[in-house]
């Protein structure tokens, strides 16, 4: 079949990034006999001028992904990992100094803890409950970093309730005012600046989250993630807005009247689908607000 070219007045490029994905990185320091370590996957894409990389094959500005995978490992022994966002900075600096036509990027890192074995100096194990994540979205002269965390589960035994919802003819959940409330936490806020103490920022944003999770009565998880999200926000004024999305992982009181024992809300069957989901959106105020700063992360959140 013959190759006939499409006419240049027929389409455009338009967005268009690429680079390495998923590039397994530890850090381990060992200035002293008491090591320490950060374990990163970190994704790297570039941005700039690499229209004819598409439209005619031409190769001269594309920075290999294989460079960039080596440029990732390069820089955790250069620069070091002091948070996941320092070093999403790092990466984004060198990449847009280094060739002229790299404008930006998106770089992008999920973090997973560790702890020392019984305060061994070297021998650790994984401890983190949640995935720590980062993303950096450079254009031109703005930065965009966007941090937070998922996989992080919750639960408390009651001081939650769901009363006083619509009912029709397919309504068969009965209302309670005492539940179990559970869920896995996945949360991603964004920062209006990038001069912050990120490692302490984000576990003063994880404590507010967890402290509020057990502060009051809630009424469904929508409450409970409102109320999360405003002090989180009141708290830090280098967030302008933080997103939630966490399923509903339902616990039913399991009927053990058949059998003739009493259930006064003490044996569950936990299910795991099918689950509400619950995602939501809360800014300050008096925040410039931009969906695309938002179009580098995948889902709601």
């Amino acid at each position: 079949m013959e190759n006939t070219p499409v006419s240049n007045d027929t389409v455009r490029l338009t967005a268009n990034q690429f680079g390495k994905a998923e590039n397994r990185v530890m850090r381990v320091y060992r200035d002293t006999k008491r090591h320490s370590i950060r374990d990163l996957n970190v994704t790297s894409q570039l941005r700039g001028d690499f229209q004819t990389a598409h439209t005619e094959g031409n190769n001269e500005n594309v920075v290999p992904t294989d460079t960039q995978k080596n440029t990732i490992f390069a820089k955790a022994k250069e620069n070091g990992i002091a948070s996941p966002e320092q070093f999403l900075i790092g990466l984004a600096d060198h990449f847009t100094s280094s060739f002229d036509w790299v404008t930006g990027g998106r770089w992008a890192a999920e973090e997973y803890g560790w702890s020392r074995i019984n305060d061994h100096d070297h021998a650790f194990y994984r401890s983190a409950p949640e995935i720590r994540t980062a993303l950096l979205v450079r254009d031109g002269d703005r930065d965009i970093m966007i941090s937070g965390f998922y996989d992080l589960t919750v639960l408390k035994t009651t001081e939650s309730g769901f009363v006083g919802y619509p009912k029709d003819r397919y309504t068969t959940l009965e209302e309670t005012e005492d539940r179990v409330l559970a869920t896995d936490i996945a949360t991603r806020w964004r920062y209006n600046t990038t001069d912050v103490d990120f490692e302490a920022t984000y576990q003063k944003v994880k404590d507010i989250i967890l402290e509020t999770f057990t502060d009051h009565y809630s009424y469904a998880l929508q409450h409970t993630l409102y109320q999360m999200a405003e002090k989180v926000i009141a708290a830090v004024p280098q967030i302008d807005e933080i997103k939630f999305s966490c399923p509903n992982k339902h616990h039913f009181l399991f009927d053990l009247d058949r059998f003739g024992l009493e259930n006064p809300n003490e044996v569950f069957y936990a299910a795991d689908r099918p689950y509400g989901l619950i995602e939501a959106t809360v800014a300050r105020k008096s925040a410039a607000l931009d969906e695309r700063d938002w179009v580098g992360v995948a889902g709601f959140c």
